[in-house]
C-alpha cells in the first residue's frame, strides 16, 4: 500500500540536500553514455543538459545565500549562457570529455556547496527568488525539489528506476507547496505539484509554482 502524505517530522535541512543529491548520483551512475543525449522525460532538454541545469540550480541557490547582504530583489549576477538555442541557460557546464562520471561529479559538488552554505547561513537571512524571498531552509527545500524532480526527468530518459524516500518528499512538500493534495503518496503528490503527472480527480498541471517565503 502506498504511503500517504502526512505531516513531516521536521524542517528541510542541509543534510536533506546532500541525501537527495547522493541518491540521485547513485541512481544515475553507470548509465550508458549514449543515453545521456536522449530527451529527459517531458522536457525539451536532453538528459545531459538537464543534469547540467540541476547542477546550475544548486550552485545558484548557494550563491544567492552567500553574500553578507543577500540581494532582496534580484539574482546575484552570474553570467548565464546557452550551449544551443532552446537549451538551458546555465552558469555551470560540465566538461563533455569527462563523460557522465564527470557530469555527476559536477552535480554532487554543486549539491555539497548548497548544503554547506545552508548549514552556515543564519535562519534569519532572506534572499531573492522569483517564487518568494526565502530563508536557508527554503533554498534547501528548493534544492531538494529540483534534485528529486529533475532526477525523475533524467531517469525517464535513461530508462532507470527512481523513487525517492517518502519522508524527504513530504518535508519538501510541506515547506514549498501549501496546495499539495492530502492523503496522497508524497512522491506522487510532488510529481503532480510540479506538473509531471495526473492524480485521481486532478489533471496534470500546465503551470505550477512553489512558495519559498517562510510561513508563520
Amino acid at each position: 500500500m502506498a504511503e500517504t502524505h502526512r505531516p513531516p517530522t521536521g524542517p528541510v535541512t542541509a543534510a536533506d540536500v546532500l541525501h537527495a543529491v547522493r541518491l540521485a548520483v547513485a541512481a544515475l551512475a553507470g548509465a550508458d553514455a549514449r543515453d545521456w543525449h536522449t530527451r529527459a522525460g517531458s522536457l525539451e532538454w536532453d538528459c545531459w543538459e538537464t543534469a547540467e541545469h540541476l547542477a546550475d540550480d544548486l550552485l545558484s541557490y548557494a550563491v544567492q545565500l552567500g553574500p553578507a547582504e543577500p540581494p532582496p530583489d534580484a539574482h546575484v549576477p552570474l553570467a548565464w549562457s546557452r550551449r544551443r538555442p532552446g537549451g538551458p541557460a546555465n552558469a555551470v557546464f560540465a566538461d563533455r570529455d569527462a563523460g557522465p562520471t564527470g557530469l555527476l561529479q559536477v552535480l554532487e559538488a554543486c549539491g555539497a556547496l548548497l548544503a554547506a552554505v545552508v548549514r552556515a547561513t543564519p535562519p534569519t537571512v532572506r534572499s531573492h527568488h522569483v517564487f518568494g524571498a526565502a530563508d536557508p531552509e527554503g533554498f534547501a527545500a528548493m534544492g531538494v525539489v529540483e534534485t528529486l524532480v529533475h532526477t525523475h526527468d533524467i531517469a525517464e530518459g535513461l530508462g532507470v528506476g527512481w523513487t525517492p524516500p517518502a519522508d524527504l518528499c513530504a518535508r519538501a512538500l510541506a515547506r514549498l507547496f501549501p496546495d499539495a493534495p492530502d492523503g496522497t503518496d508524497p512522491w506522487a503528490a510532488l510529481l503532480w505539484c510540479t506538473g509531471r503527472t495526473e492524480l485521481p480527480g486532478l489533471g496534470r498541471r500546465s503551470e505550477w509554482r512553489w512558495y519559498g517565503a517562510p510561513r508563520g
